[in-house]
């Protein structure tokens, strides 16, 4: 079944029955009413049972009449909503299934959970297709009269009147289409009408039977002292849950910058739950750890693959002499596109996958109930007696998971990944007691400290050992980027312990931003010289020239080093900015 994407921008008014239509060619660029249509619309809503979508501003539904009848889902997007039709195709058992390939739009938020009528629309439509005076479509506007009933328990019948006026053509996304909207608003609201303060026809639909339905585990509000660093810590990662499943959508439909949007939310989870371990605490969070690592690396191959693709792009328009041949050019732009497109299949197959489902279900049910320090000592209490007493029995059988850990042990690391392993054994996470009674600044300020004293350890072995001549350059190079990475742990946990806290962290968090800049010009360098260097021996196999390979190989190491210019003064910027947080330390 074959599906139609649109941008849809649109603006909704109240009006009442009485209410004159006011004259629409007044609005600039329309010039005449090109046709006039009438019909009669039914919808059918879909949703969970605990209104999953809804409260994610998105609409599922199956429509007869007009002109496009078939499935509807409208999405949130930058500049309005994006809107994928599919046929309406023939019911099974006498019964409409969903089409599976727009549930897979919204698998993030559905999950598992049936979709099921909630509300029916009936609309009277007169439908008016405005047009400037080259009889170019310029907007839609509809006059609605709307029957409407809700599905949801205590729901009722209820009508109403709505102008609905939506741009076409080229219009959407532009800011000439954002300047139409605004005179028209201004021109209905003249007429008698007022902005609708409802989003869709649907939540008009609902009515107070919207507040009968659950709450989605996402929106229940954890039991957590306000005050606590617990709560600091949780808003966090609310926030990144959330942008996570926000990207899931745009990610399928590979949206400009989707794929690293996605991958900085998954990073980010994942190091506050490191960097802020002691707070929030259980064995659920290793488990929660391992699965956001595996979705950031299978993220991050697409991502590279397409930071590459713009480098090279960027470097062959800049290439303005003959070094380098038309052949060479053409493989370069055809391999620069085909290991994104790889990669981002990838991504979708792990977008599709049971781990992936299992993993937004467990951040969850951690981030509504989250075991927070205090409580878990008290439940390890609770608990103490029980655990004696399955080792006195023998149950406790411990083999498989020392055979495990001892496999882990001996993966092979390059020197950079042993040294942070070793740091990891031996860390150990600030002392948080009762955290939950703890001044919030103080313990938020302890972990920060944390992160910062990895930071510099990072550092020092980046700098001792750029020079050492018994590594190899990659190696050399991977201290870099461990040091990149560190930087990013302490960026984020300055950005969560600012917005919750009355530390000052705004300085430290500006500082770690420059730093992964200045490591992040120079990591994607080293990226693209290793694709350039596998596409060079490619070639080479192949029987062609790869001297225009070496030459953009030499002009990456060339971006790179210059990259590093900024190093040092980056990092007096992290020392002098995490100065001042010493001090909350030291009471």
């Amino acid at each position: 079944m074959s599906t139609q994407t649109f941008l849809e921008v649109e603006a909704k008014f109240a009006v009442a029955e009485s209410t004159q239509l006011p004259e629409l060619t007044r609005l600039e660029s329309v010039d005449h009413i090109a046709e006039t249509r009438h019909h009669a619309l039914s919808a059918i809503y879909y949703d969970t049972e605990d209104l999953r979508l809804t409260h994610a501003k998105i609409t599922l539904r199956r429509r007869t009449g007009g002109n496009d009848d078939g499935w509807h889902i409208k999405i949130p997007s930058e500049g309005g909503r994006t809107e994928i039709h599919a046929e309406l195709g023939e019911p099974v058992d006498g019964k409409y299934e969903v089409p599976q390939e727009l549930v897979r739009q919204v698998r993030s938020i559905v999950r598992h959970n049936e979709l099921t009528p909630i509300a029916q629309v009936d609309n009277n439509r007169t439908e008016m297709l405005l047009a400037d005076e080259h009889n170019n479509p310029v907007a839609e506007f509809c006059d609605d009269h709307v029957t409407a009933f809700s599905f949801l328990p205590g729901g009722q019948q209820q009508s109403w009147r709505e102008w609905e006026v939506e741009l076409v053509g080229e219009l959407p996304g532009t800011e000439a289409g954002s300047h139409f909207i605004r005179r028209a608003t201004s021109l209905l609201i003249g007429a008698g009408a007022r902005v609708s303060s409802s989003p869709s026809k649907l939540k008009s639909a609902l009515g107070d039977s919207y507040n009968n339905a659950p709450l989605p585990p996402a929106l229940v509000t954890p039991d957590v002292d306000e005050d606590s660093p617990a709560a600091a810590v949780i808003t966090a990662l609310q926030a990144n849950r959330d942008k996570l499943i926000d990207y899931d959508p745009r990610v399928r439909r590979d949206e400009w910058d989707s794929v690293h949007q996605m991958r900085v939310a998954t990073r980010e989870l994942r190091s506050h739950l490191q960097t802020f371990h002691g707070i929030v605490v259980g064995p659920q969070i290793e488990k929660i750890e391992a699965d956001l690592k595996e979705l950031a690396g299978i993220l991050g191959v697409a991502r590279d693959a397409e930071v590459v693709e713009e480098r090279w792009q960027e470097l062959l328009e800049s290439e303005d002499s003959d070094t380098l041949d038309a052949a060479t050019r053409e493989h370069i732009s055809r391999d620069m596109g085909t290991a994104y497109r790889r990669a981002h299949r990838r991504v979708i197959a792990a977008l599709n996958s049971e781990e992936y489902l299992e993993l937004l279900e467990s951040l969850d049910r951690l981030l509504a109930d989250p075991p927070t320090a205090g409580a878990q000592s008290a439940e390890d209490a609770d608990g103490e007696d029980d655990s004696a007493t399955v080792d006195a029995d023998g149950d406790g059988d411990t083999s498989e998971v020392a055979a495990e850990s001892s496999a882990d042990e001996s993966a092979e690391t390059h020197p950079a990944e042993e040294e942070s392993t070793a740091e990891k054994k031996t860390e150990k996470s600030p002392s948080t007691g009762d955290a939950e009674a703890e001044d919030v600044d103080a313990v938020m300020a302890r972990h920060l400290e944390k992160a910062y004293k990895k930071l510099v350890k990072r550092h020092k072995k980046a700098v001792d050992n750029w020079d050492n001549a018994e590594l190899s350059l990659h190696e050399r190079e991977d201290y870099f980027h461990d040091m990149r990475k560190a930087a990013k742990k302490l960026r984020y946990a300055a950005e969560a312990a600012g917005s919750a806290t009355k530390l000052k962290t705004k300085r430290l968090y500006k500082a770690c931003k420059k730093m992964q800049s200045v490591l992040g010009d120079f990591q994607d360098s080293v990226t693209s010289r290793d694709k350039l260097l596998e596409l060079s021996q490619n070639a080479h196999r192949r029987g062609e020239d790869t001297f225009g390979y070496g030459l953009l190989y030499q002009r990456e190491r060339a971006i790179g080093l210059a990259a590093l210019d900024d190093y040092n003064e980056s990092f007096k910027d992290i020392k002098a900015a995490f100065k001042p947080l010493r001090k909350k330390l030291k009471k």
